[in-house]
Parts: C-alpha cells; sequence; structure tokens
C-alpha cells in the first residue's frame, strides 16, 4: 500500500498538557514525523467541563484505516480515556482525514463532520493544511475557516512538545491584543 495523508484531531482536557504529550509521543514512535498545528484553548462543546486543549496533527502511513484507528483507541486507553468514573477527557483521538476517502469504514465516517462545525478543528486545520481540499465540500480548509460561522470561544495556548513551540508567538500575540 501507498503512503496516505492522515489528519487527527487531539484534545484534552484533565492534565491538558501531560495527556497531550503523551498522544504525541505514542503517534511519532508509531508513524515518525509529525506535523502538528498551533495549540488552541477552547470551552467545551456538548458537555459541562473545563476548558479544552486542541490541536491537529497531519503524517503520512501505510496502515490501513481500521488498524489505524485501532491504534488511536489503544493509546486513549492507555492515557485513561475509558477509565471509571469519567471526569472529563483525558485523551480524544478523532480521524478527521484519511487521504480524501469519503463514507463509512467501520466505526469511522469520513470526513469527520467535526470539521465543519468546531472551530477547535477547523481553524487548526486551516493552519496546518490551508490548501488541502475538504473531500465532500471541495473547498480549501482556509476558505472554509474564513466563510464558516462558528460561535465558540476559542484562543491560541502556548505549548511545547519535545522542545518545540507548537503555538508561533506570532499568534500568541495577535490573540492577547
Amino acid at each position: 500500500m501507498s503512503l496516505v495523508d492522515v489528519y487527527l484531531g487531539l484534545g484534552s482536557n484533565i492534565e491538558r498538557e501531560a495527556h497531550l504529550c503523551a498522544g504525541l509521543d505514542a503517534l511519532f514512535e508509531l508513524f515518525g514525523e509529525l506535523r502538528c498545528s498551533p495549540v488552541f484553548e477552547s470551552e467545551p462543546v456538548g458537555i459541562r467541563s473545563d476548558c479544552f486543549l486542541n490541536l491537529v496533527v497531519h503524517f503520512k502511513t501505510a496502515m490501513p484505516l481500521q488498524r489505524l484507528n485501532q491504534h488511536l483507541k489503544q493509546i486513549e486507553s492507555i492515557n485513561g480515556r475509558y477509565a471509571q468514573p469519567r471526569r472529563g477527557l483525558t485523551l480524544d483521538i478523532d480521524v478527521l482525514l484519511y487521504e480524501q476517502h469519503v463514507g463509512v469504514f467501520g466505526d469511522v465516517i469520513l470526513p469527520r463532520a467535526e470539521i465543519l462545525k468546531n472551530a477547535f478543528v477547523l481553524w487548526p486545520l486551516s493552519i496546518l493544511a490551508p490548501q488541502v481540499l475538504h473531500p465532500v465540500e471541495q473547498c480549501s480548509f482556509l476558505q472554509l475557516w474564513q466563510q464558516t460561522p462558528i460561535e465558540q470561544n476559542l484562543w491560541p495556548h502556548a505549548f511545547v512538545w519535545r522542545g518545540q513551540d507548537l503555538t508561533p508567538v506570532h499568534l500568541l500575540k495577535a490573540s492577547a491584543v
């Protein structure tokens, strides 16, 4: 199988930095080089909880989608995602895009609907992959971000992973104004 482009959404609202770093480390161990969006903090959507940290990650892989999704669920589980009692989300990892696949693939629906519904997915995706086209809408993610009215409170968050600042200073300064 040839390499495909994969985009994942990661989020956490419990020990946020530690769980996101653990998730990124696990993904790096499986897939090697990762391209990461800036990290954003957002108020919760659909649940009552503490604020979330979210980002989007891109990598290439030859791993089939179902096996990829199994690995992601395993990473979530190792980080306490399914432990009881649940007080939030330690680590949530969702497949947003697997190449330009569209449809239902087992328990994965592509492209993930949250791309067009949640600013904490669309904004980082528009920064990481501005020219990539949404496989259904056939608009770039930058165009979609500029055109889609999403009412959510969201702001850039300083975040360091493996010595790399994921959120650029200019983005942090712009949000502080």
